[in-house]
């Protein structure tokens, strides 16, 4: 597909502004590979092609296995990831597809199990700002395949 709008060179106070989130996450006390396979999962689901190769590519340069990644899409039934990793997923699903206006007990009850209401706050932003890049990025059609490791220290 041909890029409809360069957001590099026609967004920069854009980027910016988002980027600001990033940092924000950066000081969080959530991990970073966690947030990686929530940005991952979120891009599967809205088909984002291009935060899809980045994701994939960020957290097999930081040693995820590409087991959990070939089945990511599956993850409820798989024994590859951990409690809360599953409440993390489940969270970050339940945000980016609200159905009828609500995200359920069951779900929030798990996240709280697992995730101080400080990081549940954190879990959501980022879950947002992954919602927000897909969005644009299917808007605009950035080039797929070109991410490399690092390109964008804090942008998702």
């Amino acid at each position: 597909m041909e890029t409809r709008i360069n957001l590099f060179e026609n967004g920069q106070r854009a980027i910016k502004a988002m980027s600001a989130l990033g940092a924000y996450l950066t000081k969080s006390t959530i991990e970073q590979s966690l947030f990686d396979l929530i940005y991952f999962r979120v891009s599967q689901i809205n088909g984002c092609a291009f935060c899809l190769d980045m994701h994939s590519k960020d957290l097999r340069a930081n040693g995820e296995s590409e087991q959990r990644l070939y089945v990511m899409d599956a993850w409820r039934e798989t024994p590859f990831f951990t409690d809360r990793e599953r409440a993390a997923l489940a969270w970050a699903e339940a945000v980016t597809k609200i159905t009828n206006g609500q995200i359920s007990d069951e779900v929030f009850n798990e996240i709280t199990r697992h995730f101080s209401e400080a990081e549940i706050v954190d879990l959501t932003v980022a879950t947002n700002t992954i919602n927000n890049y897909n969005r644009i990025n299917i808007a605009f059609r950035p080039p797929v395949g070109t991410y490399v490791v690092g390109q964008f220290s804090t942008a998702h």
